[in-house]
């Protein structure tokens, strides 16, 4: 007999979480949707509530919750709308939950994955802030409350399916000698600097093989979700700075590889979809369809392999830099480039001083020791002030 998994997804109105509803309802036999939870979303809210029926849905803005409370009454749906980041932790940490999908986009999402974790719960991390801004804090609790984490990004995914099953973190046990982190190379991989001066916000969501949020793509376009990925690889895979080589792959259909050392690279491979991560992770061990077209390696034909340009993508060098400096400087990177990149797409900053402006705050401000989530916070609020403060004095309409 099936057992059926209570299910909560944190962020279910993004991309990630539509995309972990639609596996879902193609088995309805083995999950069931416990909590909902979105920003401000509230049409795209009711819709989820009205075809899974959850037991909670929760909204980060209170005038968003009580709208959605008004509609939810109106449609005769058994859903409890709860608003605010107490609510996130609560469902995330509900008794009857097995699975929490932490998909929420930002630092926002850092206190409820922590819940999940300290619960003991199946969390499947697509939220990269958790491990960037405070990984081994976050890693110490999953070890300590025996949560189960699995990886949703695409690429460590990848990973995690092509190292051994009983990979402990202990690479020379095992005969691996490094990771090798796929990369699109975004949007402007063969732009010249000088063009990209002049990219719009529009122009730098427009993903060639994916559909994701705005913020996400504009991190694809800049590197710097690649350069997050690093530091998400080297707390997920205990991997050192130097087990980790970025590769740029345009086709996007090698999703990361492992190389051993005795020659061996093993790779794992699909469509650009991430219903195919999300089905593995849910599901795991085992496999189970989820709607993503096969591969077709005919149509594909071939696949092109690249060196990053750390000159036209700095992004990806701040990012080791941070990774090697420790301490709260992941997470003051991780602020200064939501800040920088919620300026872009305001058109307050161009597309070019976004590593520019990230790369001052992390020289304005302290790098500290991490001892606890609050010092992870803190760190977080240091980085946003100085990189308002930054902005509000500078000539920030760059696009004349």
């Amino acid at each position: 007999m099936t057992i059926i998994r209570h299910l909560t997804i944190l962020g279910s109105t993004g991309s990630v979480g539509v995309s972990t509803l639609d596996v879902v309802a193609r088995h309805p036999n083995r999950f069931h949707v416990a909590a909902l939870t979105a920003n401000n979303n509230i049409e795209k809210m009711l819709e989820q509530c009205r075809l899974f029926c959850p037991r909670y849905a929760v909204m980060l803005d209170a005038d968003s919750a009580e709208k959605l409370r008004i509609k939810i009454c109106a449609t005769g749906i058994n859903t409890e709308v709860l608003c605010g980041i107490e609510s996130l932790e609560k469902v995330a940490s509900l008794p009857e939950v097995d699975i929490v999908m932490a998909a929420i986009v930002g630092a926002a999402g850092i206190r409820p994955t922590f819940a999940a974790a300290l619960s003991g719960k199946h969390v499947l991390l697509a939220n990269k802030e958790t491990l960037v801004m405070a990984g081994h804090i976050f890693m110490d609790i999953v070890k300590k409350h025996h949560a189960t984490l699995l990886p949703i990004d695409s690429e460590h995914n990848a990973i995690f399916q092509t190292l051994p099953r009983d990979f402990t973190g202990n690479y020379a046990a095992v005969g691996v000698r490094r990771i090798l982190l796929t990369a699109s190379g975004g949007p402007f991989r063969q732009t010249s600097l000088a063009e990209m001066e002049h990219v719009t916000p529009e122009q730098a969501c427009a993903h060639p093989n994916w559909v994701m949020g705005q913020k996400i793509s504009v991190d694809s376009a800049t590197m710097m979700n690649k350069g997050l990925e690093i530091i998400e690889a080297h707390w997920l895979f205990d991997a050192a700075p130097e087990q980790i080589q970025v590769v740029i792959h345009p086709q996007s259909i090698i999703h990361s590889m492992v190389e051993y050392v005795d020659g061996s690279v093993l790779a794992q491979l699909s469509n650009p979809d991430m219903r195919t991560p999300i089905a593995h992770v849910l599901a795991y061990p085992e496999r189970i369809e989820c709607g993503v077209t096969p591969l077709d390696i005919f149509k594909v034909a071939q696949l092109d392999f690249e060196t990053p340009n750390f000159s036209k993508f700095p992004c990806l060098k701040l990012a080791y830099n941070a990774l090697a400096a420790g301490g709260s400087a992941p997470a003051i990177l991780n602020a200064a480039n939501e800040v920088a990149v919620e300026s872009f797409l305001k058109s307050r900053i161009a597309f070019t001083t976004i590593p520019t402006m990230i790369e001052q705050v992390m020289q304005t401000v302290n790098h500290k020791d991490i001892f606890s989530l609050d010092d992870v916070l803190a760190a977080d609020s240091m980085a946003r002030k100085a990189a308002y403060e930054w902005l509000g004095t500078k000539n920030t309409n760059s696009r004349k």
